[in-house]
């Protein structure tokens, strides 16, 4: 009697729930499970697709114009040294440590490379010497200086066999910077006595033209005596000059 109840009971309740959700009565008798309806809120329904990529907004017409860039020809014109600083460079090559007293030990040529400026206006009181700078590079590995001072020039002849052209002397003192031996030296190197010396020069040229001149050149450095060493190296050459 229990049990006639107890199904009485559920064919009511799923007749009630069937006449609610439609399908659930059909698929309790096919023994499936019962599917969600179509109308049922997530998780149920299908994902919504991933968000686009960001684009940057479409540029409205006309928003960015740029003028045209115009560009002229193209000239190359010399860049004048301001103020004239630079008054001339000369270039030459010279013969190492040549001496007639018997004391040549080093050998080898020289590379000589030396700038002349404008005098300033307060050398005036002492004639107007051009300050210099300059290097001689000996090519054989012996004795190089770097050297600075002050050179005096005068012009002896003008307009000798042209318009223009000189003969002149020039004469310089000054220091000198050495790299090579002081006190102690190998047998074919000089012994110089200090790495700073004293640097006198001598130069006998022509001006050929207001721009380029050609000259012989002497130069000696040494430390005149203030060292234990006093060797001293003298160079000879020839020279090019080009003034600015």
């Amino acid at each position: 009697m229990m049990a006639v109840r107890t199904g009485f009971i559920g064919i009511a309740v799923s007749a009630g729930v069937a006449a609610l959700v439609p399908g659930f009565a059909t698929a309790q008798t096919m023994g499936q499970p019962v599917p969600p309806p179509a109308y049922y809120p997530a998780p149920y329904a299908n994902p919504a697709p991933p968000p686009a990529p960001y684009a940057s907004p479409a540029r409205p017409p006309g928003a960015y114009t740029f003028a045209p860039v115009k560009f002229g020809p193209l000239t190359l014109e010399p860049v004048p040294i301001s103020g004239n600083l630079v008054d001339e460079l000369k270039i030459g090559g010279l013969a190492h440590d040549v001496t007639l007293g018997g004391h040549h030990l080093e050998t080898g040529a020289d590379v000589n490379v030396e700038m002349l400026f404008t005098p300033p206006d307060f050398l005036s009181v002492i004639g107007s010497p051009r300050p210099h700078i300059g290097a001689d590079i000996n090519t054989s590995g012996n004795t190089s200086d770097g050297y600075f001072g002050l050179t005096w020039g005068i012009s002896l002849i003008q307009s000798l066999f042209q318009p223009n052209d000189s003969v002149f002397v020039n004469g310089s003192l000054g220091g000198a910077v050495q790299d090579g031996y002081i006190d102690s030296s190998p047998p074919t190197r000089k012994k110089l006595g200090s790495r700073i010396l004293f640097r006198e020069s001598a130069e006998l040229g022509y001006q050929l033209t207001p721009i380029t001149s050609v000259s012989t050149f002497v130069d000696h450095i040494s430390n005149a005596n203030l060292g234990q060493h006093n060797a001293g190296i003298t160079s000879v050459g020839g020279r090019l000059g080009f003034k600015f």
